[in-house]
């Protein structure tokens, strides 16, 4: 199903970012090199650290191997990331190294071009805007501070992953998203993502769904299945005006 001539009337969009707002590729190819050159020197030097405490006695319970060493530890997150495993603890690892990446320069993010333009008329509209990637919060918040337009924070009211939301195709995960973000009519909220998988899940918790099929990403010959389909961020039409019935 295509866009024209529908019309979302919600309050809110909710943001994947691979593949939706921002190319699979870059992360592919950019970001996860950055991230696997570093595992090593991360595990060694910050082993005290709070997250990275935690991130790795997650590693070891999903492995199985509660005494796992620091070698071990790496040469799992290396295999993760070779299979694309949407682990958190390889996510929440990724994003400490990503936000130092950012906050030191080494990085800037990645957007499509009809993104920015649409966050912010959405934005002005009083559309709240919120993002749930499986990246982490911590990841997250730097790339939306650290984009080639500078810092777009200020535009996003909230900020989900699967830790604090849980996994992108339960569709708890998106019940426990409208309660925090207090939407008490679901149908309220749009979610956008480029995965059907994900996009079936939101509507069974009742939110309005748009599938983002942009050539060249992983899940565009896999198509978006029977959810409303756009290209751009610019074929996606919104009305926060509630109607009268």
């Amino acid at each position: 199903m295509t866009l024209p001539g529908t019309v979302f009337e919600v309050d809110a969009v909710v943001l994947d970012i691979e593949g939706t707002t921002s190319a699979t590729g870059f992360v592919v190819d950019v970001l996860y090199p950055y991230s696997r050159s570093r595992f090593g020197a991360l595990l060694s030097e910050r082993s005290g650290d709070p997250a990275v405490a935690r991130a790795v006695a997650q590693v070891r319970e999903l492995i199985g191997e509660p005494g796992a060493d620091a070698v071990l530890v790496e040469k799992t997150l290396n295999a993760w990331l070779d299979e694309d495993r949407k682990a958190t603890p390889l996510k929440t690892l990724q994003g400490v190294i990503w936000s130092e990446g950012f906050a030191r320069g080494d990085l800037v993010s990645h957007f499509y071009d009809d993104v920015l333009p649409a966050l912010r008329a959405w934005h002005s509209a009083g559309l709240r805007l919120y993002v749930y990637s499986s990246g982490s919060v911590a990841a997250q918040r730097a790339w939306f501070a650290s984009t080639p337009e500078g810092d777009l924070l200020p535009l996003v009211s909230g900020l989900y992953d699967t830790e604090n939301a849980g996994p992108k195709q339960e569709p708890e995960s998106y019940r426990r998203i409208a309660e925090a973000t207090g939407t008490t009519d679901p149908g309220r909220l749009l979610f956008l993502s480029d995965r059907p998988g994900e996009l079936d899940a939101a509507r069974a918790a009742g939110w309005r769904t748009a599938g983002i099929s942009r050539p060249g990403e992983p899940y565009y010959e896999q198509g978006v299945g029977d959810h409303a389909r756009a290209g751009t961020f610019d074929e996606i039409s919104i009305s926060t005006t509630r109607s009268i019935t």
